[in-house]
């Protein structure tokens, strides 16, 4: 099931140009979002492409232990 869903408002409406599966006649109540971080448009493609990457890896093979990969993470520090 969608559970976010983006749109925006022109002209005083909102428009959702996306697909979704929720049945005909489904009825939203929509919240004004918050943003939750301060990343610009080139920083969040960077983001996701490094997620996608990480999800290639690990469909590769090419993981390791979480508990491995947060003691490099501190060890860094």
């Amino acid at each position: 099931m969608t559970s976010v869903l983006r749109t925006r408002v022109q002209n005083g409406r909102i428009t959702l140009d996306e697909p979704t599966d929720l049945p005909d006649g489904t009825v939203l109540e929509l919240v004004p979002g918050v943003e939750l971080d301060d990343l610009d448009d080139e920083d969040r493609k960077k983001l996701h492409a490094a997620i996608r990457r990480g999800i290639e890896q690990g469909r590769d093979g090419r993981a390791r232990p979480v508990d491995e990969a947060l003691a490099d993470i501190r060890t860094r520090r």
